[in-house]
């Protein structure tokens, strides 16, 4: 980024809450469903009817305050956003402004070594909206009400970022609490946390802010940093070239890497806010706040610190390991079926983080068993499966299509490795005549062409045979033709 200007980013951070139903009534939230198979009276604001708190909605949301140093406001009120979209078939959303539940927290991040706070002006609880579906083939848009009544929380922070790596962290650091609370699912990080961000820029040094945009509803966080990076530079251009910013909202588009002008950028004022009639305040006690605060989970920097001193691990494997709540609760249940440690790190690590990656997915979404993974691991590190065919197995078994029984299935594809040295030598034998002057180069000194030797054993074995026993038994074969 251009070193004579600043850039000021506050942000607007949706999340969706792992509820089974709404947050307002008794409607599944698998929104994803055929399109209008999840929505009733209350969902679609029909006339005469009575929004319902979920009351799981409410311990989500002040776990969720506590677990971001927040202020939870002890008498918290629901308020109407008016406003008209086709995907909001009631023309006003039930949200909160005048009492959102918590307020004045602060979020620790890390960059480049560097630790800084991120101050949140409120977080509150609101409904979704729904959704409109286009059809290229015939034209028209159809608006998908399921998504109406999602619940979701909105943390709003100040504008303290001043680069799109420390917007990046803030939202790591965000999805890490969350998930660890379990008010979450597995789609955090493909559409079920997104993020308006108010983004302005101004000279370096300047205490004055400059004029803000807002991107609203960017859906992932390698997007929402392309998003910050474009307009910050669209913004220094418009400057450099002694032109001015619009205050707008604006649309991102990340499959072209640019963004359009939208409309014009609302106020609170425009949207005329006024007090929810159908909602009672809701009185939160110390009772329950104390209650949530000791419900609170061991978070990942604590578990870091007992990793590396229960386990033995290298800080570094100990952070991997327990940057996800889930990835942390399987490496000690494989660590429980008897698997050593730091065997265990080195296969999360290592085999099923690489599968993940090329999967495009991440622990919350599958389902590992730790008492099969552990007999795998056992059976490779014994010798007595091939690392081959054991990253195989490990593979289908994260894309969920592998052996119930690992044991079993080893037994029956015949992947144990044979103990049976007297068929090895022979194969020896064989091997060392077809490679006479492979032979006499490793007889001379030449020993790096035992590679070689050893890799045509396996070829010729078909992998039945642990590689430290190939070495072993060939290398002793060698030795006794030295003499």
């Amino acid at each position: 980024m251009n070193k004579k200007w600043e850039t000021v980013i506050g942000l607007e951070v949706h999340v969706e809450l792992a509820t089974k139903s709404k947050i307002f009534c008794g409607c599944s939230t698998a929104y994803t469903d055929a399109p209008n198979t999840h929505c009733c009276p209350v969902c679609m604001g029909m006339p005469g009817t009575l929004p319902v708190l979920n009351g799981q909605v409410l311990d989500f949301a002040i776990k969720a305050g506590i677990a971001l140093n927040c202020e939870i406001e002890r008498e918290t009120k629901f308020d109407r956003k008016n406003y008209f979209y086709p995907d909001l078939p009631k023309a006003y959303q039930i949200s909160q402004l005048y009492r959102p539940i918590a307020h004045d927290g602060t979020v620790e991040i890390e960059v480049d070594g560097v630790k800084k706070y991120i101050r949140i002006r409120e977080m509150h609880m609101e409904e979704d909206a729904g959704k409109l579906v286009h059809s290229a083939a015939h034209e028209e848009t159809y608006p998908d009400y399921n998504r109406c009544g999602v619940p979701l929380l909105e943390i709003v922070s100040e504008p303290d970022f001043r680069s799109s790596k420390e917007v990046a962290a803030y939202l790591e650091k965000i999805r890490m609490l969350f998930s660890y609370l379990g008010i979450v699912d597995h789609r955090m990080l493909s559409g079920s946390m997104r993020a308006d961000v108010n983004l302005s820029v101004r000279k370096a040094g300047s205490e004055e802010y400059g004029t803000r945009t807002e991107m609203k509803n960017i859906n992932s966080i390698a997007a929402i940093v392309r998003a910050i990076e474009s307009e910050a530079s669209r913004q220094i251009d418009l400057l450099n070239s002694g032109k001015r910013v619009v205050q707008e909202t604006r649309h991102w588009n990340d499959d072209k890497r640019t963004s359009y002008a939208m409309r014009s950028k609302e106020n609170a004022q425009d949207y005329r806010y006024f007090p929810e009639p159908d909602i009672p305040p809701i009185v939160i006690t110390e009772e329950t706040v104390e209650q949530a605060m000791l419900s609170m989970p061991e978070f990942m920097n604590a578990k870091i610190r007992r990793f590396t001193e229960q386990y033995e691990l290298p800080e570094d494997e100990a952070a991997m390991l327990a940057s996800s709540k889930k990835e942390a609760d399987f490496y000690e249940a494989l660590v429980a079926e008897g698997t050593a440690p730091k065997t265990a790190a080195n296969w999360l690590i290592e085999h099923v983080s690489r599968i993940l990656r090329e999967e495009e997915t991440e622990y919350e979404a599958v389902d590992l068993s730790a008492e099969e993974l552990a007999k795998l691991i056992a059976f490779v590190e014994g010798g007595n499966v091939n690392r081959k065919d054991g990253l195989k197995i490990l593979e289908q078994m994260v894309k969920g299509c592998g052996p119930e029984d690992v044991e079993r299935y080893i037994q029956e594809q015949q992947l144990t490795v044979s103990t049976d040295t007297s068929e090895l030598a022979g194969i020896i034998e064989q091997v060392l005549k077809e490679h006479p002057d492979t032979v006499a180069e490793y007889l001379v000194g030449k020993e790096k062409v035992l590679g070689f030797l050893v890799g045509q054993v396996m070829r010729s074995t078909r992998g039945k045979y642990n590689p430290g026993v190939v070495n072993e038994t060939l290398l002793a074969k060698l030795k006794s033709m030295k003499h």
